[in-house]
């Protein structure tokens, strides 16, 4: 019972300390990435370079510790080994041949065959060993080699001249001295190896630096641009969006906010200004009708004046509410399109719609209604027959409302859209309106990321062409 005990304490513990060990070292990783971003450049083109340089320099100090520490290495002691074992081959002829004849051929032998310089010198004492390098592998093979195959004592010197290496080896009765190429004990050719790596990625390096220039230009421009136009100086008239794709979408981004926002302001501005010269006109004759005010027919003219004024104050609200937030939803165009019908049966009027693809919409349904109902208000105020096609197909909806009234000159639709335009010699006068529904129409259309247009209707009348993405 108590082994059962153990063991279920054991397992139920083992996971809390995993967990714990676990919590222990992200803390320590995330304050290791602490540490190095206090140290890291703040500017995206240094840490770009970085990005590009450190893997390259980490790559190949891996090549080149590998090719140090199996390609040259193991080269160099199997030539090592090779001169070695020539070597030893001639102190066996010496001490097999004996005679100064002997001596003779085999210093012959040694040059013709071996590529080898010997000399046999007086057995005097081997010289002191000398400085070594700081880094010399060849020292250390040949060393080694000269060792475990010969076994007498030695003296090297790889240092003085450096395309000879002069070996010296102590013999019963005289000296042995040795001269040998370097490249015959020693990979001399690693350093083009080296030079070809290094060279590689100097250009790799300045290729990438003019690169990254060329890309990180952009992005600044993009700063100085947006900080131009926050601080209310003008845009620099040479910055337009390019670069990398994902730059030139924000450039355009830029942009568009940007014009929306002048836009706006502008339009804003507008809106003041209509607002207080409307008001005032309806507050002079408030006071001129006040000063007369006699009849039942003043009275009447005082009420139809507040009557205007509400109306223009519900057109403004609504326009100043035209971009104001609001959550995405579902929008039933067949249900908004049947009230409209039911609306042009009270304004006798003839309405035809139709429908192509989903009519579940997912905009701002108030902002939306807000836009179909300018619209379509529109044509109905001036028309008498009004046709609507709506197609949402390939990712945009397009709705097309045709009406019979009198139109449009072509030099005047533009001027529509801005706020507090009416054309009284084309639209009839005694309608009552502030100018602002297409003007708040076109709002809620380019806040949806889609536009408003108008045209010719093949009825005789007015065409406008309402296009947002589905």
């Amino acid at each position: 019972m108590a082994d059962s005990q153990i063991n279920s304490q054991g397992r139920t513990m083992l996971p809390t300390r995993a967990k714990y060990a676990f919590v222990a070292l992200r803390r320590q990783w995330r304050r290791f990435w602490r540490v190095v971003s206090r140290y890291m450049p703040k500017r995206l083109y240094a840490r770009s370079l970085i990005i590009v340089i450190a893997p390259m320099l980490l790559l190949q100090s891996v090549i080149a510790f590998v090719f140090m520490e199996r390609h040259w290495q193991t080269v160099t002691q199997r030539l090592s080994q090779a001169v070695t074992r020539d070597i030893a081959a001639i102190i066996d002829m010496i001490e097999t041949y004996p005679d100064d004849n002997g001596d003779a051929q085999v210093i012959r032998i040694a040059q013709e065959r071996l590529a080898l310089k010997i000399d046999l010198l007086p057995p005097d004492p081997l010289p002191a060993p000398g400085p070594k390098p700081f880094f010399s592998i060849l020292d250390q093979t040949l060393g080694e080699e000269i060792t475990r195959q010969i076994n007498r004592p030695f003296w090297l010197d790889t240092v003085g001249n450096s395309n000879i290496v002069e070996i010296r080896i102590q013999l019963d009765n005289k000296v042995l001295r040795v001269f040998a190429r370097r490249s015959q004990a020693y990979a001399s050719n690693t350093h083009i190896f080296l030079l070809w790596m290094v060279g590689t990625s100097l250009v790799l390096i300045a290729i990438s630096v003019a690169f990254l220039r060329n890309q990180i230009r952009p992005i600044l421009q993009l700063a100085e641009a947006a900080d131009s136009f926050g601080k209310g100086r003008p845009t620099p008239s040479d910055f337009q969006p390019r670069g990398a794709e994902e730059v030139r979408r924000a450039g355009s981004a830029f942009l568009v906010m940007r014009e929306r926002i002048e836009r706006q302001i502008e339009q804003r501005t507008a809106m003041l200004t209509g607002v207080s010269h409307d008001l005032r006109t309806i507050l002079t004759r408030f006071k001129l009708q006040l000063a007369i005010a006699r009849s039942k027919e003043d009275i009447e003219a005082l009420d139809q004046d507040i009557e205007d004024m509400r109306s223009m104050l519900e057109g403004y609200l609504a326009f100043a509410r035209g971009e104001a937030a609001e959550d995405p939803g579902e929008f039933d165009l067949a249900a908004f399109f049947q009230r409209a019908t039911e609306e042009a049966g009270l304004r006798d009027s003839t309405l035809k719609t139709s429908i192509a693809g989903p009519s579940v919409l997912h905009v701002r349904p108030n902002a939306f209604g807000r836009l179909l109902s300018n619209v379509i208000g529109n044509a109905f105020r001036y028309a008498k027959n009004v046709e609507i096609a709506a197609r949402n197909a390939d990712g945009t909806l397009t709705i097309i409302v045709d009406d019979d009234g009198p139109g449009i000159p072509k030099d005047k639709r533009e001027d529509v859209f801005k706020p507090f335009v009416r054309l009284d010699e084309a639209r009839n006068q005694d309608e009552s309106g502030t100018g602002l529904g297409l003007s708040i129409a076109r709002d809620i259309v380019r806040s949806h990321g889609g536009d408003v247009t108008l045209g010719d209707s093949p009825l005789g009348g007015l065409r406008a062409i309402i296009r947002v993405p589905s």
